[in-house]
């Protein structure tokens, strides 16, 4: 109660009064002092919150253009705040930084959530062609007979046919665990060896596609600001979230060793266990969590 009456206070009063005086004292706009005393993704993550909680509507709507309207919309905000570009010669620069950062992170989010809706098609030669190429990655040693088989069950899928795991995530799933195995073959193929371990083993492809949903579930929530904000100077791309996927995949496979599970069973405790850990690295506006081998 206490806490919503001083939010209610601070964002009609005492904000007001306070950004008033600062302007008096100092002559430069929040959005100015903000660019001079932060950097990364505390910078971005300021400049985010000054213009969301803005009562002008020009600056609500900077955060939601598309990428061809962040030039314009720069020039519409420094004529908002009576910005002199000869004065400040840096402000244009950073502010389309900022824009770039903001609103491709709301991009991104609509990319991945596309691709998560489009469901596995066995009738599309595409989706089966990158369910090939996922067995050949990690099996390239060993034919696989057929396409419904029980060989499937070697790479850590279910069933016979591993379209039915793929319902939770989609198309997403397949496309991450391609990505991984693809670009990290040496470490995947070590993965998939620990994941078979008689003791410690899991399902390497079921956890491929549940890690997934956990790097969806934090974009989806804003968790991920802090790590893109730092690590992407410009608008991040579906690369930079396949590159955080391949990351989680790492990380659990160290983590889950170091915790020695009981048992499998045990799986959804460990895999929350990962997931506090990740998110409190996330909460540090210092953070860049990428793979490091």
């Amino acid at each position: 109660m206490l806490i919503s009456l001083w939010e209610f206070f601070y964002g009609h009063f005492f904000r007001f009064w306070m950004k008033w005086l600062l302007r008096q004292m100092t002559g430069k706009c929040e959005l100015q002092r903000i660019f001079d005393t932060c950097v990364g993704a505390q910078r971005t993550h300021r400049i985010e919150n000054s213009l969301t909680y803005s009562k002008n509507k020009i600056l609500q709507k900077a955060t939601r253009v598309a990428e061809s309207e962040v030039d314009r919309c720069v020039k519409d905000i420094m004529k908002v705040k009576n910005i002199n570009p000869e004065k400040d010669t840096s402000f244009k620069i950073c502010m389309r930084a900022c824009l770039l950062q903001i609103t491709g992170y709301k991009q991104l989010y609509l990319d991945v959530e596309n691709v998560r809706k489009r469901p596995y098609d066995s009738d599309n030669a595409h989706h089966e062609k990158l369910l090939l190429k996922l067995w050949n990655l990690l099996m390239p040693t060993s034919k696989l007979k057929s396409r419904i088989s029980k060989q499937w069950a070697d790479i850590g899928f279910q069933g016979d046919d591993p379209k039915t795991d793929f319902r939770g995530m989609g198309i997403l799933g397949l496309i991450n665990l391609v990505y991984f195995s693809e670009k990290y073959t040496k470490e995947a193929h070590q993965i998939l060896s620990r994941a078979n371990h008689p003791k410690l083993g899991y399902s390497y492809a079921i956890v491929g596609i549940n890690l997934t949903e956990m790097a969806y579930s934090l974009l989806k929530s804003e968790a991920l600001k802090f790590h893109l904000y730092n690590f992407v100077p410009g608008m991040p791309t579906m690369e930079h979230f396949h590159q955080f996927y391949c990351y989680l995949v790492y990380e659990f496979d160290k983590f889950w060793f170091e915790e020695e599970p009981e048992s499998i069973m045990y799986f959804n405790l460990y895999r929350e266990k990962f997931h506090e850990k990740i998110k409190r690295l996330l909460m540090d506006c210092n953070v860049v969590l990428t793979l490091k081998i």
